[in-house]
């Protein structure tokens, strides 16, 4: 029988074929409330949390967030306590984001934004969290949110949700297999956070030179940009690429579907051939002054606003597609020959050509192109797999559901 014929989800269990009860929100809940409205000052005891802290799964705060002293923590807290499981879902801002109260052993409150949700003991709490996330779900609380300045629900349009529910048994049977997933989920991102947190450690301990390889010991060489690179100036004027050809500078990768030029400008666009670099010049938080991304995908065609230049000698690309991109190498380089542009900061090409920068012999340079690489290719088979169990989730969310 298919989804929607009766009041039953896609996939069912084993031994679970009776339909759903539909069911409004606040009639499954002992408790719906909202966190603090007041202004507290900052104190030493509690942590003020926020929406912000609510991550999809789990609640994520450090030393840096916010804290409320004792009696404005004790102020919130006078008419109800925050229990283990309580479910948490966020209504100002980001919209719709869940996870469980979890046992902690620091006092936490909340700002508005979250609200706190206490079921009854027919509604086992983590199937509620997970229904919360389903598109159907998902796409009725935002129905009814407030689209103003900041996207908002409020607690009495909330509570109208309807929900619909099995027995107690199939809401555990549902809860306790995702719930396996969620934590293989959680497992993998907390490996993909560790081999990224490696390869920062790697970047910066490498090239500052405070990590050798055995056998290498001698000073990098110090070197003019002038001697490593020159602009390149070949135009695609013999339309050896079309329009399928024109690399993204941002990202690095070849845009089939072009970038809606006419076939007569490509002819003037540059031509980028794999090793050559280009200066992306928007500025960022973690690039305040642009950055130089490297060619590693294919030979194609940019458009020619961006500035491109080309090895001289013979380079380790897997050593320069890290060592170009690296900030707080390229920062003090930059900061003397960029200046401001229209919309993004342009290259002064004679300028860098000037500026020094420090390069390690070719061997060592292929050592540390490869120890990057391989960390690289364990973060991208990590993060594909990550991306897979998602997915999977998210289709199981969709058919254990209504």
């Amino acid at each position: 029988m298919s989804k929607g014929t009766r009041n039953v989800p896609a996939l069912r269990f084993k031994g679970f074929s009776d339909a759903w009860e539909k069911r409004k929100l606040i009639d499954q809940l002992s408790l719906l409330k909202d966190g603090t409205h007041g202004t507290h000052k900052d104190g030493n005891f509690a942590f003020l949390l926020s929406a912000k802290n609510v991550i999809q799964d789990s609640i994520v705060f450090d030393d840096s967030d916010r804290k409320i002293s004792e009696d404005d923590f004790n102020d919130i807290y006078a008419n109800y306590h925050i229990k283990k499981n309580d479910v948490l879902l966020t209504i100002v801002g980001t919209i719709g984001r869940v996870a469980l109260f979890p046992r902690l052993t620091v006092p936490v409150a909340f700002q508005r934004s979250v609200a706190i949700l206490r079921t009854k003991p027919t509604l086992f709490p983590y199937f509620l969290a997970l229904e919360l996330q389903t598109p159907t779900i998902q796409s009725k609380i935002k129905a009814r949110a407030n689209m103003s300045a900041q996207a908002g629900i409020y607690l009495g349009d909330l509570k109208k949700v309807v929900i619909s529910i099995p027995k107690s048994e199939e809401q555990i049977e549902i809860a306790m297999s995702l719930n396996r997933l969620t934590n293989l989920i959680a497992a993998t991102q907390g490996k993909l956070d560790n081999l990224e947190k490696i390869k920062r450690a790697l970047l910066k301990h490498l090239f500052d030179q405070s990590m050798r390889f055995r056998g290498y010991s001698d000073p990098w060489e110090k070197r003019k940009f002038g001697e490593l690179y020159k602009p390149n100036k070949e135009r695609n004027e013999s339309a050896e690429f079309s329009s399928e050809n024109t690399l993204s500078i941002a990202t690095m990768t070849v845009n089939r579907k072009g970038n809606g030029a006419a076939k007569t400008s490509l002819l003037k666009y540059k031509v980028i051939r794999i090793g050559d670099i280009a200066f992306e010049g928007h500025t960022s938080k973690k690039f305040a002054f642009g950055r130089f991304v490297l060619n590693d995908v294919a030979d194609g065609i940019m458009s020619p606003r961006f500035t491109c230049l080309r090895p001289i000698h013979r380079q380790i690309i897997q050593f320069w597609k890290q060592y170009i991109h690296y900030e707080p190498i390229l920062r003090p380089i930059l900061i003397r020959s960029t200046k401001l542009g229209t919309m993004m900061n342009e290259l002064v090409v004679p300028d860098l050509l000037k500026q020094n920068i420090r390069v390690p012999s070719i061997n060592e340079q292929k050592l540390i192109g490869k120890s990057l690489s391989r960390v690289d290719d364990l973060i991208a088979a990590t993060q594909s797999k990550l991306s897979s169990l998602e997915t999977l989730k998210k289709a199981l969310l969709q058919g254990l559901f209504i």
